[in-house]
């Protein structure tokens, strides 16, 4: 995306900000229920980004979609940009929390989806947006069970460049058992998917899960598109 070479100012999360590109892309332009004019209807889809420390292309798509005019691209982390090396919800239009620092993200969400269904929102959808390294945080645990028990209509996704230090290889064995037993975990062709390999689905007991290629927004949007009786997890490899 031409905009995301806009965005100089962080480089150093340079890579993080490339591997959400195309997930983000495709939550904003075939998934997501908010556009610039509906950010603060009650009914809109929550989209959270947990893995805030890299923010880059979250801005570029929001510019894309209308949400923030693309001149701000060009300074962020100015000294006077709304857009900072974390995303801030009271500057931006379109952002719901501020984040950065890892493994808030789930709990924030788990709280949004459970506010919206007490509220009635029974057709809103809330997404958050993992890194694989966040759930190295313990907090992420406690939210992945309560989201469970009470069968939470969320949908994490969790991009897997293989960043995480926990959970080697031989802990997914690559076919869907016990509480994942209605997991969609294909690969394609020969090619295992990464997050098979990673643990990353077995964090997730009595979630529905599918693994897909996070570069092919086809597969992406098929399993993001996905309304489950009980929350969800996309994991997506890069």
């Amino acid at each position: 995306m031409k905009l995301l070479s806009r965005v100089t100012a962080d480089v150093k999360h340079t890579p993080s900000a490339h591997s959400t590109l195309d997930v983000l892309w495709v939550l904003y332009d075939r998934v997501l229920r908010i556009t610039p004019e509906t950010v603060d209807a009650p009914d809109r889809d929550r989209f959270l980004l947990s893995k805030g420390h890299g923010p880059a292309a979250y801005y570029a798509v929001l510019a894309a979609k209308g949400f923030i005019p693309e001149e701000w691209l060009d300074d962020m982390g100015g000294w006077d940009s709304p857009l900072g090396h974390h995303p801030d919800r009271v500057l931006i239009p379109g952002v719901e929390i501020g984040t950065g620092s890892l493994g808030h993200g789930l709990g924030l969400a788990v709280g949004t989806a459970l506010g919206l269904r007490a509220q009635g929102f029974l057709d809103t959808r809330t997404f958050v947006l993992l890194g694989d390294a966040e759930l190295d945080e313990g907090s992420n645990h406690e939210a992945i069970a309560y989201a469970a028990a009470i069968r939470l209509p969320i949908t994490a996704i969790v991009i897997d460049n293989r960043s995480a230090t926990h959970g080697g290889p031989g802990e997914w064995s690559g076919a869907p058992t016990g509480s994942n037993a209605h997991s969609d975990v294909s690969g394609q062709g020969n090619q295992p998917r990464a997050g098979l390999y990673a643990g990353i689905p077995v964090r997730f007991p009595n979630w529905s899960v599918s693994v897909v290629n996070g570069r092919d927004h086809d597969e992406i949007k098929r399993a993001l598109r996905v309304v489950s009786d009980r929350p969800r997890l996309v994991v997506a490899s890069v």
